[in-house]
């Protein structure tokens, strides 16, 4: 029999009998065969050979933290530090707004399902998907980093070449891109060579992708080396999965952890917005944070741009092939998200952008059929300010939008559920001093009567006398702290919101 820390790497090594398949492939490719014994670059100036590639693979998978194939050590590992399991949650989010609090998160638990979208177009991974294809790696890059080991010197090395992002100027950003693949880079130092050659291997297999597309002139201003080390390590297994396993190896995330795409895919995926006017966007970029060129640096404060000229009815993906580019299509879920989110303690809509971060996670089909089925904590954070997804929203308007998502509302009638929005929220956590109005009335309403902010009684004293809604005295001392930041405006103090999710779910 397999203990349960076991059977959890089990299900980390694949779900399905496909993704099984794929990873051994994959393996049996990287410790057999010389396919990446010699790769031409840079127009066949540099010949790369790698005949230790196998070996340095070898190596990688068998280093002094064994998490993947070594189940005793595993086992070792996972139960040293507590007898009693910790709370297991599962986190719908984008590549920004819930970075902040990974660091924090991981002191409560490391059990923990990510689940992002691969619909981003914009900065660094727009070009990548211009050129190459694909699904967008960037906020699934962006989590692994920010769950990777920190405990050693070459673990904080690794961190920060994969993290390191080209400057913005084109003409230094090739140049400095040429140091790194040709392995002259200071980033190299620390970073040992069973790392570094895999690293590397997989920077010159993109480069040599760019190479075969000599029609298209690829960008490297302001790129993300994590990143085009993601495509590479994709586009050789041809699978997400098995880019998202050997990305997560080589940045050594905890053994309990999942960083899991919403849909499982080879393709490029387009998200488009209905407004209620009725205007069609197409585009996750141009929906949130307009630019004016492809090179442009995506500005991501919350108050870079103008509010939208109508409100978002409903977010959907779009086709990214053929004519009729406007045409709705319906990606399957990625089915390890479904079977998470039958088993976790928690599930958690992050703090972020509503409807291009959050949303396009929701409308698939399946995933409000669970969430609405599950009797655990469902906890919305709520944003500290306002952007230009959610001008004049109030608390009640986020969680109607969220509700209407996974009921899939104004979608398709064949597909649509009607659950009230207290089948998928239950509890509502508010930064202290944010800048959203909390509707308590209407909330009550929606069936929400657990929100953790401070004293609603200071705030709101006739309608805590009219007994609108119930205030508990645990409520009251229940208070989320909020830092201020000068680029996202008022956010979760990381600790507080940590802390206060220790006690819903503990």
């Amino acid at each position: 029999m397999h203990s349960h820390c076991e059977k959890r790497k089990i299900q980390r090594l694949g779900k399905s009998t496909k993704t099984k398949r794929v990873v051994v492939r994959c393996f049996i490719i990287l410790c057999f065969s010389s396919v990446m014994a010699e790769i031409c670059y840079f127009g066949g100036l540099v010949h790369y050979k790698s005949p230790s590639l196998p070996l340095s693979l070898h190596s990688l998978f068998r280093s002094k933290k064994p998490h993947y194939y070594n189940s005793t050590s595993l086992m070792a590992e996972c139960l040293s530090s507590s007898t009693v399991e910790p709370p297991s949650l599962l986190v719908f989010s984008g590549g920004t707004g819930f970075n902040g609090v990974v660091e924090e998160l991981k002191k409560l638990t490391t059990r923990v399902a990510h689940v992002l979208p691969v619909s981003d177009d914009g900065g660094s991974t727009a070009e990548i998907v211009r050129v190459l294809g694909g699904p967008a790696v960037g906020d699934i890059r962006s989590r692994c980093l920010r769950l990777s080991d920190e405990s050693t010197s070459e673990a904080l090395a690794v961190r920060r070449l994969l993290g390191h992002r080209l400057p913005i100027d084109a003409h230094q950003a090739k140049k400095d891109w040429y140091d790194i693949v040709e392995g002259n880079h200071s980033l190299w130092d620390g970073v040992s060579r069973p790392y570094s050659e895999t690293i590397r291997a997989f920077l010159i297999y993109f480069q040599n992708e760019i190479h075969r597309r000599p029609n298209e002139r690829f960008c490297f201003s302001n790129g993300s080396i994590g990143n085009f080390f993601f495509a590479g390590a994709r586009i050789f297994f041809q699978s997400l999965d098995a880019a998202i396993f050997l990305f997560s190896r080589v940045s050594e995330i905890p053994c309990d952890s999942l960083v899991l795409p919403v849909i499982s895919t080879n393709d490029r995926l387009t998200l488009g917005c209905e407004l209620q006017d009725g205007t069609i966007i197409r585009g996750q970029n141009e929906i949130s944070h307009p630019t004016t060129g492809t090179t442009q640096t995506v500005d991501k404060r919350h108050c870079s741009t103008s509010a939208l000229p109508s409100k978002i009815k409903r977010v959907f993906y779009m086709s990214s092939e053929g004519n009729n580019l406007l045409h709705e299509v319906f990606p399957p879920v990625n089915p390890t998200v479904l079977e998470q989110l039958r088993s976790v303690d928690c599930i958690v809509y992050a703090m972020g952008s509503l409807f291009t971060s959050i949303c396009p996670s929701l409308v698939l089909l399946g995933v409000g059929e669970i969430i609405s089925s599950r009797s655990c904590r469902k906890v919305l954070l709520l944003n500290g300010s306002q952007d230009r997804e959610t001008s004049r929203f109030t608390a009640s308007c986020f969680v109607t939008a969220i509700a209407d998502a996974l009921n899939r509302t104004h979608g398709d009638t064949n597909i649509r559920l009607k659950n009230p929005p207290g089948y998928y929220i239950n509890t509502l956590l508010v930064p202290k001093d944010g800048e959203i109005a909390v509707d308590l009335k209407q909330l009550s309403e929606q069936g929400i009567y657990d929100v953790v902010s401070i004293s609603f009684l200071h705030l709101f004293p006739s309608l805590c006398a009219q007994q609108t809604l119930t205030v508990t005295s645990t409520l009251l001392q229940r208070v989320v702290e909020s830092v201020g930041d000068p680029k996202h405006g008022i956010l979760f103090n990381p600790s507080s919101l940590i802390n206060t999710l220790a006690g819903l779910v503990e």
